[in-house]
């Protein structure tokens, strides 16, 4: 999505930081950042905020079940982002676009957990919105890793994805 976000949110923009020190390897710094940031947000902060926080946060833990924690709260705090607020933030984007992934994450945490009832309705409702992804690189990835989850539950495969966020390089 190359449109140009409405305005400077100091806030994403922290986020971003801690996110590119998380993927650059350097896990705990950016943890601990977000976890601030977490902190002064507050949980009835912002919810585009706490989505974003939660669900960059979420992948900074291999443990699944913390990872769920945090992907949990970043689905709830989508419900109640608006498509106004998103349109703020970065007028090519749209609420819709975010629950593929939040459902794909939640999946992915539960089948670790060998929860496959619950993963198998995630990766469900994920797939009910990957009509929502872009037609890109961003949505082909998706697609796939939603197809990879997909099929690692049917085998009840509990097995950490090579390629998921937070995995251990």
């Amino acid at each position: 999505m190359t449109t140009a976000a409405a305005g400077p949110d100091p806030t994403m923009e922290a986020i971003g930081r801690a996110v590119t020190e998380g993927r650059a390897g350097d896990i705990v710094r950016a943890r601990q950042k977000l976890l601030s940031l977490w902190s002064a947000i507050g949980v009835t902060g912002d919810p585009l905020h706490r989505c974003s926080l939660a669900h960059y946060l979420a992948d900074l833990y291999e443990d699944p079940a913390q990872a769920l924690a945090w992907d949990v709260r970043a689905l709830d705090a989508a419900d109640a982002v608006t498509e106004q607020r998103v349109q703020e933030h970065h007028a090519g984007l749209h609420i819709a676009g975010f629950y593929p992934s939040l459902h794909l994450n939640l999946a992915d945490d539960y089948r670790r957990l060998g929860s496959f009832a619950a993963a198998g309705a995630h990766i469900e409702a994920a797939e009910e919105h990957t009509a929502d992804l872009p037609q890109d690189a961003y949505g082909d990835l998706l697609r796939g890793a939603i197809h990879e989850v997909a099929e690692a539950i049917a085998r009840r495969d509990r097995t950490p994805r090579a390629a998921a966020p937070g995995s251990p390089a």
